[in-house]
């Protein structure tokens, strides 16, 4: 039996090992949770989800939608987790964040062929291995990777949502109502008017942050922080998170900007509050989120917090297989090789674990196809200019389509060409 070494249980490392273990590899997985956390983890299981509780749309009109649906016919333990602890969220894809890693944590130790080593890797261990450490790769580790790589460090920063209880949002003011009346009403929405408006605007954009230490401040358009887009200008938030259009209620005033709630497990007594990353510090977060309506006596069970997400300039330092220039027995996968998201991350680990299943069987790499989401991203990390590379989100302007060609067709072509490389890729 060979050897396969994967070091992070996140999304993408236990997509790499799920994918091996099947294989009836001897996989040896290194986490160093719960005898050393990170700064934004709270539990020792595998694929636990650190910020938001969404994995975005479910639809095939949008692009992460369709990764999703790719990485369904490839077996992905992501999907497989999510399909069993989903919480209602519209057309999107929401999990009970716990229950969702718990499922993958017992599934992956299901597996005889699996050895898990709880502790920090400085440097990776003899043989083929898969680094998959994601966004919070610890400083030693960082360090080995910068040094053998000759590159300088990239990275920006990511942050969090707070998580209240249900039980303490006031619903003679909020109410349930999906934007435009698609979908479930699963989202509970707080409206705003216009005074209202004006002095939450004015206590967020002066409310005093938390320390970044010696981080330097570059945040991923994705994930901006709430006070930073709102310091970009009074009507920013109206227009982004907290968007209007949509939720009106007929028995009500016009609502100057509305705030979105989602469930975010599946007791339904825990909701997030969309939109809202922030780096406020926790005494500030109380005192201006609990000037949004309905959330004047919000109890929060977790507070929003930033981090480092650190990944590599992958054009540069990675090989056609995701393996490293200066290692060949050293492959990459998950955030760390510029994707963004959970989603993105996780297929990246399925497709690192791939490429080390056909190398250590002396087979050629069989690239995803650009008519598909998986192979748009692939292409992307290992074929954009270094000197433009940053995170990438799955989104249909990287994907090779004609110009005539519907979202619909897209996707349903997409999803027939990644069939098609799977079957041929393991062979």
């Amino acid at each position: 039996m060979k050897r396969v070494n994967v070091i992070g249980g996140g999304l993408a490392g236990s997509e790499a090992c799920y994918f091996l273990l099947k294989k009836n590899y001897d996989v040896h997985l290194y986490e160093m949770r719960p005898s050393k956390n990170s700064p934004a983890h709270h539990t020792s299981y595998f694929g636990e989800l650190v910020c938001s509780n969404s994995l975005k749309s479910n639809k095939l009109d949008n692009a992460c939608g369709l990764l999703k649906e790719e990485m369904r016919s490839m077996g992905s333990i992501t999907m497989e987790a999510a399909s069993k602890t989903s919480v209602p969220s519209g057309n999107a894809l929401s999990v009970d964040r716990d229950e969702f890693a718990k499922y993958i944590t017992e599934k992956l130790k299901s597996f005889p062929n699996l050895t898990i080593h709880y502790e920090e890797v400085d440097v990776p261990p003899e043989g083929i291995t898969i680094i998959a450490t994601g966004p919070l790769t610890s400083e030693k580790l960082t360090n080995y990777l910068l040094d053998k790589t000759g590159s300088d460090q990239l990275f920006f920063f990511d942050a969090s949502a707070p998580i209240i209880e249900k039980d303490s949002i006031d619903m003679t003011i909020a109410y349930k109502k999906a934007r435009y009346d698609q979908g479930d009403d699963s989202y509970i929405n707080c409206p705003f008017s216009k005074e209202e408006y004006d002095k939450f605007y004015n206590e967020l954009i002066s409310a005093e942050l938390a320390t970044l230490h010696d981080f330097d401040k570059s945040y991923f358009e994705g994930c901006m922080p709430i006070e930073v887009l709102a310091k970009r200008g009074y009507e920013t938030m109206r227009y982004g998170p907290l968007k209007p259009k949509g939720l009106q209620m007929m028995d009500r005033p016009k609502a100057y900007a509305v705030l979105q709630l989602r469930q975010d497990n599946l007791h339904g007594n825990l909701y997030n509050i969309v939109g809202f990353q922030t780096n406020l510090k926790y005494s500030e977060q109380k005192r201006v989120f609990s000037m949004i309506p309905g959330l004047q006596n919000a109890k929060f069970v977790r507070y929003g917090l930033m981090h480092r997400n650190t990944y590599l300039c992958s054009p540069i330092v990675l090989n056609e297989n995701m393996s490293f220039k200066f290692d060949n027995n050293l492959f990459l996968a998950g955030q760390l090789t510029g994707v963004e998201g959970y989603v993105e991350s996780s297929v990246m680990g399925i497709l690192a674990a791939l490429f080390v299943d056909r190398f250590l069987n002396d087979k050629k790499i069989i690239v995803p196809p650009l008519t598909t989401m998986v192979g748009s991203l692939y292409n992307y990390i290992i074929h954009a200019n270094p000197k433009d590379f940053s995170p990438m989100n799955a989104n249909y302007g990287i994907l090779n389509r004609p110009l005539n060609m519907s979202k619909e067709e897209c996707s349903n072509k997409a999803i027939k060409d990644v069939i098609k490389w799977w079957k041929k890729a393991n062979e």
